[in-house]
This record gives structure tokens, C-alpha cells and sequence, in this order.
């Protein structure tokens, strides 16, 4: 029996229940996708934006070459922060220490929000894909012993065809569900080495800039 007879076979529920199935891989899929291009190509640009920085002569030069390498604008962003002030508002309170604290970390924040997106997403399919499954695998099942109850007979063939697919729902959610798990730890963990990257560099970004001021009094 393939696929679209087993669906088409099905009650409202199992359809409900198989859709959902679907529209979730679907979904998935799509975010570990685009995640695994966005994740590979932000982590070689960090590191290239940060050797061109620190190899520049000066903050507008490393600007110009952060232009052509940060195509996330993931670095930039940060670079940009250091140079903004914020004259006549509450973000000007304080001294230069805390004013480049408070511009990196909104800075970094903003990063790491474009870099963790799809991440509750891959988890939500993970965790909740395999009961979606089993939710269809006891409907199905029930429906087969009310069957057979109505039948009034009990045979290995009217027991084992309805069951077994039944039981096909809980491999359909197990099946969504991995790929979602073992994406949701790999990309996690690609998202944390850029984010150590990022980190680093917000920390030393901030100590020039403020000795640059001190400096400069």
C-alpha cells in the first residue's frame, strides 16, 4: 500500500495528523537549509573581517574592507557601535567605558539574534514531532479494534494490516523528528563557536576604543 492510499484511507484525524507531519519536515528542512548556508558563510566572513580589521591602519579603513567581507554585517555592526554616538540622550549617561559596553552588547545581541533564527523551530519539531506521531499511531489503532469489534472476528489478517499501519505514523514522526534533533546540536554548535568569535572580538574592540578616548583627553 503506498503512501497517498494509506492517507486517502484515513479518517479526518489521521489526515490531520499526517499534514501536520508534513508541513513540520517541510518546515524543518527548509530552516536546516538555509541555516547550514547562513551558518558557514557568517563563519568564514567573521573570520576574515576580523584578520582584515585588526591588519587595518585605522578604524575607517577597516570599515572599507569589513564592507566587502561581512555580507551578514554581523563585525560591521559592531565597528558601526563604537562610532555612534549618542549626544542628549540617556545612552550618552555615563562615561566611555559604559557607553561602549552597552552599544557592543546591543550590537552583539542584534548578531546573535540573526544567527540563532529557526533554532526554537528545529526544537519544537524535535521534541514534539514523535508525539504528534503516536498520537495518529493510537487513533489508528483504535480505529482497528473498533473494526474488529464491529466484525466480530478476530484474525492475524485483521489485526496486522490496520496496526502495522498505524504504526507507520510513529516512524513517520520519529523520522521528522531526528533529522530535526541532530540539526538543532550541529547548527548549535556552530552557533556557539561564532559567537565565542564574536564575543572576542566585541571585547577587544572595546578596549581599543577605549583607550583611544583616554587618550585622546
Amino acid at each position: 500500500m503506498s503512501a497517498a492510499q494509506l492517507f486517502l484511507q484515513g479518517d479526518e484525524v489521521t489526515q490531520g495528523v499526517a499534514l501536520l507531519l508534513l508541513a513540520m519536515s517541510v518546515g524543518s528542512w527548509v530552516v536546516i537549509l538555509w541555516k547550514a548556508w547562513l551558518l558557514h558563510r557568517a563563519g568564514a566572513d567573521v573570520t576574515r573581517c576580523v584578520a582584515a580589521f585588526w591588519s587595518s591602519a585605522s578604524v575607517g579603513e577597516a570599515l572599507l574592507k569589513l564592507k566587502a567581507f561581512d555580507r551578514e554585517a554581523l563585525v560591521i555592526s559592531m565597528v558601526m557601535a563604537t562610532q555612534t554616538g549618542a549626544n542628549g540622550t540617556l545612552a550618552a549617561a555615563g562615561d566611555k567605558s559604559q557607553q561602549l559596553t552597552r552599544v557592543l552588547r546591543d550590537a552583539l545581541h542584534a548578531a546573535l539574534a540573526k544567527l540563532q533564527y529557526g533554532q526554537v523551530l528545529l526544537a519544537t519539531v524535535g521534541s514534539t514531532a514523535p508525539f504528534v506521531g503516536l498520537l495518529g499511531t493510537v487513533w489508528g489503532i483504535y480505529h482497528a479494534l473498533a473494526g474488529i469489534a464491529i466484525a466480530g472476528q478476530v484474525t492475524i489478517d485483521k489485526i496486522s494490516g490496520p496496526v502495522g499501519e498505524a504504526l507507520i505514523m510513529t516512524a513517520a514522526g520519529l523520522a521528522v523528528a531526528i533529522p530535526a534533533v541532530l540539526a538543532y546540536n550541529v547548527l548549535g554548535r556552530a552557533i556557539g563557536r561564532i559567537e565565542a568569535e564574536l564575543e572576542g572580538f566585541a571585547r577587544d574592540i572595546r578596549e581599543l576604543v577605549a583607550s583611544q578616548s583616554v587618550g585622546s583627553v
